[in-house]
């Protein structure tokens, strides 16, 4: 088979992860205590793909983009990265997509600074376009366009444009531009340097297209946007829009025909799906959910809001019934992401007023410790994102969210500091660099590298990897907790000798986030 067009990413985006989408996490550190090979097979494994090297699951993302090129009557498939050489020597245009191309995100930015190790997902990356066959087919002519949700990475690595010779870069949501722009390549025109598809231009739900084929452990998009209105977040600059259950069950189809057995439903806000405003939809929601479980065995969501599960929970009772139609003898507790942000009040007020709604947003630590307390009761397990470096943060914040660590100790959960990347209303604001760490910060870290010590070996011990099957992968990350409790006890003697001042050494800076390690990892 002859493909006019490639769409492709590498390896940390080209995989299943086991069917365990939150270990993919991992893909945002640096092999800690072992060869990255067994690092990238414990988070990265590769896919099954079929006789010209289609991965049978591939990230969502680029399977709308495939869908777009292929309903407008292109040759277009999504290539495994071990099966690119095969097809690039022919293909016309490389579309390349990822989540953190350069590890500029968060998490990977808190273990590059922390370990002074360059991320396995940059790494694998850069691996990827520095290959000998897409230099040689980029010397034959070929077109190259990156886009995808990290596509503003580029704008701050403008020597990779360069390098790997892209010729476009798409920022946004790209299926109303990808055809003109494939147009354009295909026959040979001058291609625009930089697209930016802001939201005017965004497309409508008619615009975008169903997945043709499946994506990664059965995500499906139920909605895009969000009317929170947080100012660190680019996902409430988009347009709300809610997929109709009948589009939403098409993907249902698509994966479920492939043999997937599970699904995640992805929006910024799983609970807002089909809301009125910020009001639940309980009708919607439980149709939706029923629906889901028609097709499979297991249903997750991708994100939720800590206010909406209290809220859907104490007026609706939803936590409790989504829990009683998903759970059966296959599948006993959910994950999902959630953001925790701050326990900071003043900060919360003038970065997220609206995360608490419909609570004021001086409620919003009782908020936090209401929503874990039912999540825990229904066995849904949160992996939680806290912010670290927002703007105007002082010391008095950070205490607070310290005080608010102490306060969920016992609910059942994953936390993960995060620094202060400038997005969404905030894109103007500074990074948060090496020199903005105090120890607030770095007590807030150790507090919650425990609590999710903890809670990693409970989740694993009662939910976590339970198929015989996964029985390495079990071993294999009980042995990773293991090696991180050592080095924690490791650091914090080191620190109680040695003192925070001495942390930081800028002469063994390698990168513009880095802390200088005191233990080597």
């Amino acid at each position: 088979m002859k493909l006019d067009i490639v769409i492709t990413s590498d390896r940390t985006m080209i995989t299943h992860h086991h069917g365990k989408e939150f270990l993919g996490f991992m893909t945002t550190g640096p092999p800690f205590g072992m060869p990255e090979r067994l690092w990238m097979w414990i988070c990265a494994p590769k896919p099954k793909v079929d006789n010209i090297g289609r991965p049978l699951q591939a990230p969502y993302g680029l399977r709308k983009v495939e869908a777009a090129l292929i309903d407008a009557g292109f040759n277009a498939a999504v290539i495994d990265p071990d099966h690119l050489g095969r097809h690039i020597k022919s293909a016309k245009l490389l579309m390349v997509g990822h989540h953190d191309y350069f590890a500029m995100a968060s998490p990977s930015v808190e273990w590059w600074l922390l370990t002074g190790r360059e991320p396995v997902n940059r790494r694998s990356f850069l691996r990827l376009m520095r290959r000998p066959e897409i230099r040689e087919a980029k010397l034959r002519g070929l077109k190259i366009i990156a886009g995808g949700p990290a596509a503003w990475q580029w704008l701050w690595n403008t020597e990779f444009l360069r390098e790997f010779g892209v010729d476009t870069l798409v920022d946004g949501e790209a299926e109303k531009v990808i055809v003109e722009l494939a147009e354009k390549a295909l026959k040979g025109e001058e291609l625009p340097i930089y697209v930016y598809v802001g939201p005017h231009e965004a497309p409508s739900i008619n615009e975008i297209p169903d997945i043709k084929y499946a994506s990664v452990n059965g995500l499906v998009e139920i909605m895009r946007g969000c009317p929170r209105n947080c100012k660190f977040c680019p996902v409430t600059l988009r347009p709300l829009r809610f997929y109709p259950l009948e589009k939403i069950e098409r993907e249902f189809k698509v994966n479920a025909n492939a043999g997937i057995t599970s699904c995640i439903l992805h929006s910024e806000d799983v609970l807002l799906y089909g809301s009125r405003g910020l009001e639940p939809n309980p009708d919607a929601l439980v149709k939706l959910h029923d629906t889901a479980k028609k097709y499979f065995r297991t249903v997750t969501w991708s994100h939720v809001t800590l206010a909406g599960v209290k809220y859907a929970q104490e007026r609706y009772g939803l936590i409790a019934k989504l829990t009683e139609i998903v759970y059966d003898e296959h599948q006993r507790f959910l994950g999902v992401q959630v953001g925790l942000e701050t326990g900071s009040m003043r900060l919360a007020k003038k970065i997220m007023p609206s995360k608490t709604a419909p609570y004021p947003v001086e409620m919003w630590p009782q908020i936090v410790e209401d929503s874990l307390a039912i999540m825990h009761e229904h066995r849904i397990v949160p992996a939680l994102t806290l912010i670290l470096g927002l703007p105007e943060e002082g010391d008095e914040d950070l205490a607070a969210t310290a005080e608010l660590l102490d306060r969920i100790k016992g609910y059942r959960s994953l936390i993960v500091p995060m620094f202060f990347v400038p997005m969404g209303a905030l894109r103007d604001r500074g990074w948060f660099l090496r020199e903005h760490v105090k120890e607030g910060h770095v007590e807030i870290m150790r507090r919650c590298l425990w609590h999710s010590l903890r809670w990693a070996e409970d989740i694993i011990s009662r939910f976590y990897l339970k198929e015989p099957q996964h029985a390495p992968l079990r071993l294999a990350l009980r042995a990773f907790i293991a090696y991180v409790r050592r080095k924690g006890l490791e650091i914090e003697k080191w620190l109680r000798e040695n003192g925070w001042d001495e942390m930081v050494n800028p002469s063994q800076m390698s990168n513009p986030f880095l802390i200088a390690p005191p233990v080597q990892v």
